[in-house]
């Protein structure tokens, strides 16, 4: 969306930025820039993010393509429905002498 009197830099879709540090890690957000294009998004984070070669891996997302929940209503959200606790292994106990559970 193009704001009047707006700069053509500003008017720039919003990217999130994620990097993998190292090969078997997780993405994590790295942080957020304006580019015209997925491609000059990965430049300019590569740029941005990653100039001591600490990574392995980027993900750029333009930010109107994320869909979050609402952190004010996480107890709704993430709570189990009644009745099904037993999805959670609360009620379990480990057995002795299996290693790695």
């Amino acid at each position: 969306m193009t704001t009047p009197g707006a700069s053509p830099r500003e008017s720039w879709p919003l990217w999130e930025v994620f990097v993998r540090a190292n090969r078997g890690l997780s993405h994590v957000h790295a942080g957020s820039l304006h580019a015209p294009d997925a491609e000059l998004a990965l430049r300019n984070a590569r740029d941005l993010y990653t100039r001591r070669g600490e990574g392995t891996s980027i993900w750029v997302v333009p930010a109107d393509a994320i869909t979050t929940s609402d952190p004010d209503a996480k107890g709704a959200f993430f709570e189990s429905p009644a009745g099904k606790n037993y999805r959670h292994a609360t009620y379990y106990t480990a057995s002795e002498g299996v290693p790695h559970l």
